[in-house]
């Protein structure tokens, strides 16, 4: 039985195999255009997640640190210039600015809302950063599905031309020329999918970890003006 069954799926992987050597040159073109989308995607979705992990491991790491409470000074000297996280990068530049205006204004602070437009300017480039290559996964969702569908609609009109000049008007004429067409459509849909559903996962950890960063530059506002306004930090 189980020999049996070897068989049958190694005669399955063969002919799967014989459709795709037979396929027409447009269609192992749009089969080729797929894996390159589909490769590339598959490293961006192994590279990104990683990235989001560690990045979300920092980010819990530095606000532990904060909500201890302290100076900002020793909080700043205290980050690790390769810390992975947004958040320390966005806290690094909002410091600068408080630095910078202490030191113009013997020790106080003379903007709030200068610190506010810096911290924004920090997280849009972090955010910018956090999305980068996500569109190549739109990309690859989006038109994935409509490059295989154009290499099965070129396969199906070779393989009704090829009646034409076949001797019998059948179906069995046409069946081969049919399913090398349709490999076309289940190559672009396989490329899609996981495309689509990482897009989505990791919009969605992007927004979170951006609400964290907007909430830390308020609470962040709010204690300079708390405590910071009139003293040195």
């Amino acid at each position: 039985m189980t020999f049996a069954l070897c068989l049958i799926q190694s005669t399955q992987t063969q002919t799967f195999l014989d459709l795709l050597l037979r396929a027409s040159p447009i269609a192992k073109g749009v089969l080729i255009l797929l894996l390159i989308f589909s490769i590339y995607s598959w490293a961006i979705i192994i590279t990104k997640w990683l990235w989001l992990k560690n990045a979300e491991k920092a980010t819990k790491k530095f606000l532990a640190r904060f909500q201890r409470g302290g100076k900002l000074s020793e909080l700043y000297q205290g980050v690790d210039a390769d810390d992975r996280s947004p958040l320390v990068r966005v806290f690094t530049a909002g410091y600068d600015e408080i630095n910078n205006q202490i030191g113009e204004a013997d020790g106080r602070v003379r903007s709030i809302d200068a610190i506010g437009r810096v911290l924004q300017s920090a997280t849009i480039a972090e955010v910018s950063q956090m999305e980068r290559r996500l569109t190549w996964l739109a990309t690859t969702a989006n038109a994935s599905p409509f490059i295989g569908l154009f290499g099965t609609v070129v396969g199906i009109i070779i393989a009704f031309h090829g009646l034409t000049t076949a001797s019998a008007s059948s179906i069995q004429a046409v069946a081969p020329g049919i399913a090398e067409a349709l490999i076309a459509t289940a190559a672009g849909i396989a490329a899609a999918v996981p495309a689509a559903i990482f897009y989505n996962h990791f919009l969605n950890r992007i927004k979170a970890l951006t609400a964290t960063i907007d909430r830390f530059s308020l609470e962040l506002i709010n204690l300079v003006e708390r405590h910071y306004v009139k003293a040195n930090v």
